[in-house]
């Protein structure tokens, strides 16, 4: 009998290893789900956005921008993600002006504006606050600063012109970086 045991127990010992191991590919396939959609972190930012029914507009400007394969790309890149309903809070025309062929760079400069290099989740961001004495600068991939702050429960955004962006959905982990949804856009300097 207590070589059976032994033999038992060995056998789980040399099981339970490999079982492990599975818990954290299991676990990196949880799901946020962003404008209707479920976000997985084995699919990169644009796969992702493009599922969702609230960013139609961002991955149109993407598009339009010609960031589909830098978004693709390996990363990690922090994108904060404005939705359908931000960009209808700019002044009317803005997205269809933005949206021409003509102001392509205009364009990518408000898009990478919302790029910050690496992956910075929520907590990473609310560390970097506490660390700032209550405010963190973040340097975005169009050269220009972001900043931000407490905001109740959540996060704030501010941009260069003083416009401010609320977190409204954090750390939805992309393969290659991290989104956080936000409720308006964030324009450059």
């Amino acid at each position: 009998m207590k070589l059976r045991i032994a033999c038992l127990t060995a056998a789980f010992a040399l099981a339970a290893p490999a079982a492990i191991l599975s818990l954290p590919v299991v676990a990196q396939e949880a799901t946020k789900t962003v404008g209707g959609a479920p976000m997985s972190a084995s699919k990169n930012i644009v796969e992702n956005a493009a599922n969702s029914k609230d960013h139609t507009t961002l991955v149109a400007a993407v598009k339009a921008a010609g960031l589909v394969e830098t978004l693709q790309g390996k990363g990690p890149f922090t994108v904060f993600a404005p939705t359908n309903a931000a960009f209808s809070k700019l002044p009317a025309g803005t997205v269809d002006t933005l949206l021409k062929p003509e102001n392509k760079s205009k364009l990518t400069g408000v898009l990478t504006y919302h790029v910050v290099p690496g992956r910075l989740t929520a907590q990473e961001l609310v560390a970097k606050v506490k660390e700032g004495g209550g405010t963190a600068t973040l340097k975005t991939v169009a050269g220009e600063t972001l900043t931000v702050t407490p905001s109740g429960n959540g996060l704030s955004i501010k941009d260069k012109k003083g416009g401010t962006s609320m977190v409204t959905i954090a750390d939805v982990m992309q393969s290659n970086g991290v989104i956080h949804v936000i409720d308006s856009v964030l324009l450059p300097g």
